[in-house]
């Protein structure tokens, strides 16, 4: 039998893969979770919601930051980059958050498991910015160390140098000491700087320990400074350490100054009257100098009294300059200008006849004059005037130095003293007497022409027709050396010299005259 068959075909469609897992119902807490995750720095929350690329980004912030911060620095991580990165991750929590809100979780299954992880995982930030503040305490401390460390090499490097040549390294090494305890107490550093300031005080005071009592004074002075700016309860005993060593200081260079004549001396003894005027170095000073001067009285009678004479002078002037009083040292130290004043007033007429006696006839007569101008009462005035006019004769008469002069006066044998000269004059003589006698002008009298005088038989004082003024005086028998000279000392003339030897039986006439140039003679 023939026919058509037939028969029944069945199929499956099968429908196409979607492109990607369709959407979760959306889940706060899985959102709340990828945040969490996310906020670890490693990207964490992507990798739970399939989204790698992003991890890695993730990663690669963290590991850029990582990179900037480490190794630890004092200065830490700069605010740039720290704001970059927490914006960054404020960026990446939250997009985590959209993505986790319909995105399952690869693992865990459950939201709140993920959520606990990733409170878990926030200790690893947190602990990382703990480390991270320990390690940057701990390089401040190194670097607080090394700065104290360079400070105490600058000390120890100017060891043995004079503090004007280390002073600036001095001064470096304790601004850094001064910062260390104001700007970091309690740092390892702060806690070593005590140590390190003992040597240092002892090694900018090192001259003080040598006896070099005055290099130690600037040293010192500059330790008292620094001590007096910084608190106390942190030096300790060294606030007042400088102290006693820089009164000594003081005292001791003041001390060899005013023995050796140093003009600083006064200076010393005074910087210590004022600084320290209860201090047992204080009420030495005046017993120093009390001493130098009964030196200088004691000097006036020895073989320089012109040196004394000076000393004692130049010691009436400074002391007078020392403020005593707060060291109670003012009423001494009044007494011992007086006693160099008087001593040195009568000091000169000794310093006049050493003078004298040394042949230095011009500053005995400048010495004796001013002796005799200044000391009314002195018993030694009146020889002094005469010491003054033997010097004077002896200054073109050097024969005429020969002896000192004493005050004896009078003679056996007359002299008659005329003027022939114009001007006013005063013959000055010395010898077994001396003395001086002035004579007025003769008003018909001229000034000689030098060719005239000498003609043969020139004698002036010999016109009868003329008044001479004139004097008598007594001399004693033996040579006197007589000098003319203008009394009003009249610039361009030269005095006029004579030498008598006197005998007796004679009657002698000393006659003075200008010549033309002014030349006196006799």
């Amino acid at each position: 039998m023939s026919g058509d068959q037939y028969g029944t075909t069945h199929g499956f469609v099968v429908p196409p893969m979607p492109s990607a897992p369709p959407p979760a119902p959306a889940d706060p807490l899985r959102a709340v979770a990828v945040a969490l995750l996310n906020c670890s720095g490693l990207g964490l929350g992507y990798v739970l919601v399939r989204r790698r690329l992003l991890a890695a980004v993730c990663c690669a912030a963290t590991g850029i930051l990582l990179f900037v911060a480490l190794p630890a620095d004092p200065d830490g991580v700069s605010g740039i980059a720290l704001t970059t990165y927490v914006v960054f991750l404020v960026l990446a929590a939250v997009h985590g958050g959209i993505v986790g809100l319909r995105t399952r979780l690869a693992w865990p299954p459950r939201a709140p498991l993920a959520i606990g992880l990733g409170l878990l995982l926030l200790a690893v930030p947190a602990g990382g910015v703990v480390l991270y503040d320990g390690a940057r305490d701990e390089a401040t401390e190194q670097m607080l160390l090394d700065r104290l460390e360079r400070a105490d090499r600058l000390v120890r490097a100017a060891e043995g140098k004079p503090f004007t040549g280390a002073e600036s390294d001095f001064r470096d090494a304790w601004r850094v000491y001064s910062d260390l305890l104001d700007d970091h107490p309690g740092s390892r550093a702060a806690d070593r700087v005590p140590d390190s300031m003992r040597t240092y005080y002892t090694t900018v005071g090192a001259a003080y320990e040598d006896k070099k009592y005055c290099d130690a004074i600037p040293s010192l002075t500059y330790l008292r400074t620094v001590s007096r700016s910084t608190d106390k309860e942190v030096l300790g005993s060294l606030a007042t350490w400088p102290d006693d060593r820089l009164a000594t200081s003081l005292y001791e260079c003041g001390s060899d100054g005013l023995a050796e004549g140093d003009a600083a001396w006064p200076t010393r003894f005074g910087e210590l009257l004022t600084a320290f005027p209860e201090s047992e170095q204080a009420a030495k000073v005046e017993p120093a100098v009390g001493s130098a001067v009964d030196r200088a009285v004691k000097d006036v009678r020895g073989d320089e009294p012109c040196a004394a004479v000076e000393r004692l002078k130049a010691l009436s002037s400074q002391v007078a300059g020392l403020k005593g009083e707060e060291a109670g040292a003012g009423q001494a130290l009044a007494e011992d200008v007086g006693r160099a004043d008087r001593s040195a007033d009568s000091g000169a007429y000794d310093c006049g006849v050493d003078q004298y006696k040394d042949g230095d006839f011009a500053e005995a007569v400048t010495t004796m004059n001013d002796f005799a101008d200044e000391n009314e009462g002195h018993k030694n005035r009146a020889r002094a005037r005469k010491i003054a006019i033997a010097a004077e004769i002896a200054q073109t008469i050097p024969a005429a130095g020969k002896r000192l002069p004493t005050t004896a006066s009078g003679g056996s044998i007359s002299v008659t003293l005329k003027n022939d000269s114009p001007d006013e004059i005063t013959v000055l003589f010395t010898g077994p007497v001396t003395g001086s006698v002035t004579l007025k002008g003769c008003g018909s009298c001229t000034a000689y022409a030098t060719s005239s005088t000498l003609a043969r038989g020139f004698k002036p004082c010999s016109d009868s027709g003329k008044k001479y003024p004139q004097r008598t005086i007594s001399l004693p028998v033996g040579t006197t050396y007589f000098l003319h000279k203008p009394k009003s000392g009249i610039s361009g003339t030269t005095p006029a010299s004579d030498t008598a030897k006197l005998s007796s039986g004679y009657v002698y006439t000393e006659c003075a005259y200008t010549t033309k140039g002014f030349g006196l003679g006799s």
